[in-house]
């Protein structure tokens, strides 16, 4: 018998865990609007991916460094096997959409000028 992956029960288990962690944090501000404002965050995969870029990093990137990354995130490929305009649409929906969530959020910060993302601190 082989192993399957069940969407279902994964769900249920990230669920868990999260509802656990929340638990046994006393220091998370657990309200319902600050937990409905990260689980909005983190609802898109993109942002998901772009947090964990920086994180990966640590650093800052410029955006288009960071828009190449997401696109080989997204996609399992190299770089170089991602056509140039999928690259151009992730930076193009992080610059005018995700980034600025995540900056308003206060997660990451922006120098426009330079075109540089950083995680927020650094």
């Amino acid at each position: 018998m082989t192993s399957r992956s069940h969407p279902e029960r994964d769900c249920v288990e990230s669920v868990q865990a999260v509802l656990d962690l929340l638990d046994g944090h006393d220091g998370i501000d657990a309200s319902t609007e600050s937990l409905d404002g990260a689980f909005t965050l983190l609802a898109d995969q993109r942002r998901r991916l772009l947090l964990a870029v920086m994180r990966t990093y640590g650093e800052e990137l410029t955006l288009p460094d960071a828009a190449e990354e997401v696109a080989v995130r997204e996609t399992g490929r190299k770089v170089t096997n991602i056509p140039a305009e999928r690259v151009r649409e992730v930076y193009l929906s992080l610059y005018h959409d995700h980034l600025p969530r995540l900056v308003d959020a206060g997660l990451l910060e922006y120098d426009q000028e330079r075109d540089l993302v950083a995680p927020d601190g650094v």
